[in-house]
């Protein structure tokens, strides 16, 4: 027998030890041709199969196929998964697949000092060095001596794998994929079945050769790693216990489409949504193309102006008009939305940002359209604004927001994230029949119809489909008349109008329930969080609180209006900070809503926070030493 390394890794047949972990974050990595986003998805179905709670993060190349073997092309996704509960995506990376040399020099600082390297050698030859500036092979070095470094000709043994499928060539290369998906569930204790189920589903019929080869490739890793004990010690992560109910993996823009399907059914009203493809958007659209029998109707517009005008004409018809894109797609959606404030019509808008301004880093996360949220139309136009705090959570907030838009006739602004719309946690899927239905009612007496008369509870004006007999009225984007809705110019009735457009949306509040506070319930520093970085502000804050420090933590969904307590809130610390994805424009926000100091933890990276990071901001604002 082979003599067994200090670092664990052996080439022999001995048997190996198994250890229990609480949690383990592995980052699958290579060239965007390779199927990362694939091979982590299904590590990640299966884990959830498995019962274990997980956090993603797919990290995708802005380009669309950027240079084979280069930093601009690598693509990398990102699981954590555990027996406990969890809201990240994980700070370190415990184990690194690196496909070749592009992805080894993008992900190695990521990777814990005495973590795992799995590489793929035939992503290390010299062309692929020189083409990230490696002076020599990283591999042979020594320069990776502080990792336990896996290395096997993975493409080769691949091919070699899928021979007998039928499959050689380019078309074989191709499962290599899958071959260190194999690897990486020997390592973990990943079952096998729930992955070989899904490939059979999705190519057995139509393409049985393909299903054929990459089962044989994930169980020729598998087999690989397990006949030649190719790890000393390898690892398990038992269930997490969940609250009872049934489960399944989602993603944010993938829970916001469901949403926007549920308010369909539960409003009784069909939902048209006007979209215009965009990263990291378009995913909604195409989730919702399939969902059409529950009175989804899907327009691909030609431009972003034609997306929003489509759905602001069908809420003119009766049917509730959703629209989504991301930053450059809604500012150019601006003036149409400003329509639907003026004529006081239902309008649902999806907001995915990304990094910007202008095209910016497409596949890149942000928080930065906060304040084109609240301001950015001409004059006065006041919108509710609300954001989800995790990808399960965009489908009842999509879902508040489609019901917010009828009850009170007014654009309402959906703000998730490329973080949250991409990311994925297991979902308790809801019972249907519990969610809150909002069927508008429409029956008005023709005798003395105003088009324009409100509802004193909340301010909205009715909704009439245009067409309706007996009920016909005229709407422009000029200013209304009080009540009647014709055109005026009179400046007394301007003042009403603003008034009570602002007045309609500051009634939402109403609404908005008791803000909960984690930790200290006054004391020396508040941590106030908004949209994605909800779970990496409160696992930062649970830990500072643990170290007997006086700190608690407040996440918001409702940016306007903002929850009516939080004022009280906010008076009961010294300091408030706000860790946003931007230049600090929540912070900003609450400087001017309340007049006090507010402090800014901004960092705009493309990338969420780590909780390292964030407990060490946290602690700079405490008093030293308390």
């Amino acid at each position: 027998m082979s003599t067994v390394t200090e670092d664990g890794i052996l080439g022999n047949t001995e048997r190996h030890e198994i250890k229990e972990l609480d949690s383990v974050t592995i980052l699958f990595a290579g060239d965007s041709g390779d199927g990362m986003q694939i091979t982590g998805s299904q590590f990640t179905d299966a884990s959830v199969v498995f019962g274990n709670d997980i956090s993603t993060f797919p990290d995708f190349p802005a380009e669309i196929r950027a240079p084979s073997g280069t930093l601009a092309g690598v693509s990398a996704y990102q699981l954590h998964f555990s027996n406990h509960d969890i809201r990240t995506p994980g700070d370190r990376v415990d184990t690194l697949v690196a496909m070749n040399a592009a992805a080894l020099k993008k992900y190695l600082p990521e990777l814990e000092k005495g973590g795992i390297l799995i590489a793929d050698k035939s992503g290390f030859g010299p062309n692929e060095l020189k083409k990230v500036d490696y002076a020599s092979n990283p591999l042979e070095d020594g320069s990776l001596s502080e990792y336990r470094v896996v290395q096997a000709d993975i493409t080769a043994q691949t091919i070699a794998a899928v021979k007998p499928a039928g499959l050689t060539g380019r078309n074989a290369e191709r499962c290599k994929n899958f071959y260190t998906l194999g690897i990486a569930y020997y390592l973990y204790d990943r079952p096998l079945e729930p992955t070989f189920d899904e490939i059979r589903k999705r190519f057995a019929k139509k393409e049985p050769v393909i299903a054929e080869a990459n089962i044989a490739a994930i169980q020729a890793g598998y087999n690989f790693a397990h006949t030649i004990e190719l790890f000393k010690v390898t690892y398990r992560v038992r269930r997490a216990v969940f609250e009872p109910g049934t489960y399944r993996n989602i993603s944010g823009n993938l829970a916001t489409a469901m949403g926007v399907a549920a308010a369909a059914s539960r409003s009784g009203r069909k939902v048209f949504f006007g979209s215009y493809p965009i990263t990291p958007a378009s995913d909604i659209l195409h989730e919702l193309s399939r969902l059409k029998h529950f009175g989804v109707l899907t327009f691909q517009a030609e431009d972003e102006i034609a997306a929003v005008a489509s759905a602001v004409g069908a809420s003119f018809g009766g049917i509730l008009g959703v629209t989504c894109s991301s930053g450059p797609g809604i500012a150019l959606k601006s003036e149409a939305i400003n329509l639907a404030v003026m004529t006081e019509l239902p309008l649902v808008v999806i907001d995915v940002q990304r990094s910007g301004p202008s095209t910016g880093m497409p596949t890149k996360t942000e928080q930065a359209d906060l304040l084109m949220a609240l301001f950015g139309r001409n004059s006065d136009s006041p919108i509710p604004v609300i954001a989800p705090a995790t990808p399960g959570e965009c489908f009842e907030c999509i879902y508040e927001a489609a019901r917010v838009a009828v009850k009170y006739m007014t654009p309402v602004m959906f703000l998730s994230d490329g973080y949250l719309g991409n990311g994925a946690e297991p979902w308790k899927i809801p019972d249907a029949a519990a969610l809150k239905a909002f069927n508008p009612s429409w029956g008005l007496d023709p005798a003395g119809f105003k088009p324009y008369a409100r509802n004193p509870d909340t301010g909205a004006r009715p909704w009439v489909p245009v067409g309706t007999p007996g009920l016909n009225y005229r709407t422009t984007g000029i200013e209304k008349a009080e009540n009647s809705g014709g055109i005026s110019y009179d400046p007394e009735n301007h003042q009403r109008m603003t008034k009570a457009r602002f007045d309609k949306v500051a009634k939402i509040a109403q609404e908005i329930p008791a803000t909960p506070v984690f930790g200290a319930q006054e004391g020396d520093l508040l941590v106030v969080s908004w949209g994605g970085t909800y779970g990496a502000t409160l696992t930062a804050a649970e830990t500072v609180f643990a170290q007997g420090k006086k700190i608690g933590h407040v996440h918001l969904r409702w940016l306007n209006p903002l929850p009516p307590d939080l004022g009280s809130i906010l008076k009961r610390y010294k300091k408030i900070l706000v860790p946003e994805i931007n230049v600090g424009q929540l912070a900003y926000h609450l400087r001017g809503t309340y007049g006090i100091p507010v402090e800014s933890y901004a960092r705009i990276r493309g990338k969420a926070f780590t909780v390292g990071e964030l407990v060490t901001a946290y602690h700079a604002q405490l008093p030293q030493g308390a």
